[in-house]
């Protein structure tokens, strides 16, 4: 657990360490001893402490260098299927691309890998 990280992340709520404690329902001695290292908060003190900050337990631990959860959830997303257009809202320069456009950009993705296939 990277113990800075317990502390920046309540001093960015601006929150005191009982208020913290307060919020967790634990005693603000046994607060003060996870961010000192003193103490090694439970699994279940652990979730609940990133659900308190809206971080995930890998941020906590150090596993993950960003603070957001929904960053881990998005990682997961290995393929995601183009022609599938319903499930998409792509955008290019901020600007989002039209169903046509992604029709287009798939017709252009396949008239190229034809042409490689013709030149091998």
């Amino acid at each position: 657990m990277i113990l800075t990280r317990l502390t920046t992340l309540r001093k960015g709520k601006k929150w005191s360490l009982q208020y913290t404690a307060d919020r967790l329902g634990i005693a603000k001695s046994t607060y003060a001893g996870y961010e000192s290292g003193h103490r090694r908060p439970s699994l279940e003190a652990l979730a609940l402490i990133a659900d308190l900050f809206d971080t995930s337990t890998d941020y906590i631990l150090g596993r993950v260098d960003h603070q957001d959860p929904q960053l881990d959830e998005d990682s997961s997303v290995t393929c995601m299927e183009l022609t599938d257009l319903s499930a998409l809202n792509l955008s290019v320069d901020g600007l989002s691309l039209s169903k046509e456009e992604l029709q287009q950009f798939i017709a252009f993705i396949r008239a190229k890998r034809q042409l490689e296939d013709k030149s091998t």
